[in-house]
């Protein structure tokens, strides 16, 4: 494992900064792989929620590359997933989890929110029940252009959510992130509601892994770690978490 670059602490929240992208997947990899096979050898199995979008990509490699976890032993669940979109659909998040980890690793079971439901509420009722089945052991997140945590976007998010799972219309900076991550080719084909899993419902886990990455995102870091702790920034609730680490390339740490 490399060594990162800096480290530092922001209230609860463990900082890393490493050189490039490609160090630190490696790392978080290596990090997840450690804790899962202790969680495996304590427990007997696993819940793990993993995150989408570009950020995740390496890590994901990394990590169903390594070997020595089994995957037979963990029930996976996703952060999020858009209203109205097949799971057959080159943006969807169970497309991109299913072709980048299901398929390559065969968990005992991988919990999928169906967006094409028929009946959306009915959803969220039947993912709220999976989650409650059992304890989350791992959640890894990105962190959005605009702060949000899975699709809490600011105008959504709230740090007493009474939900575990909610239905929420999209904000435009979000729709802008999503054609210029190359998800839909404009903005008019971007879902106007997705599901997401709530703040509250992300920081009842264990652990949790954050990694982001770019130039695009040092802003937002920015805001993240030094301004105030709140729903204009809803990433900024990881720095009352002391199971959380943000996992930051040089480019995302630039203005730390």
């Amino acid at each position: 494992m490399s060594v990162a670059k800096k480290l530092l602490k922001v209230n609860d929240l463990d900082v890393q900064i490493y050189n490039c992208e490609a160090e630190l997947a490696q790392n978080v990899a290596k990090i997840a792989q450690i804790y899962l096979q202790n969680v495996l050898q304590q427990n007997g199995s696993a819940a793990v929620v993993l995150a989408t979008g570009n950020s995740q990509i390496k890590f994901l490699e990394n990590l169903t590359a390594l070997g020595g976890i089994d995957w037979s032993k963990i029930t996976c669940f996703h952060l999020d997933e858009y209203l109205g979109i097949s799971a057959e659909h080159p943006a969807s998040f169970r497309y991109y989890l299913r072709e980048r980890v299901e398929k390559l690793v065969k968990p005992k079971e991988f919990h999928y929110i169906k967006g094409d439901t028929l009946e959306p509420l009915m959803e969220c009722d039947r993912y709220t029940k999976l989650l409650q089945a059992q304890p989350i052991d791992l959640c890894c997140l990105g962190v959005g252009e605009n702060g949000h945590l899975a699709f809490n976007e600011p105008s959504v998010a709230n740090f007493q959510d009474p939900f575990r799972i909610k239905l929420v219309k999209l904000d435009k900076v979000n729709h802008q992130q999503q054609v210029n991550q190359g998800h839909f080719p404009n903005l008019e084909s971007v879902p106007k509601y997705a599901f997401t899993l709530t703040i509250p419902m992300i920081c009842a886990a264990r652990k949790i892994i954050c990694i982001t990455t770019g130039t695009h995102k040092a802003k937002i870091v920015q805001q993240m770690l030094q301004g105030n702790i709140t729903t204009d920034c809803p990433a900024s609730i990881l720095r009352k978490q002391p199971q959380a680490t943000l996992f930051l390339d040089k480019d995302a740490g630039a203005l730390i």
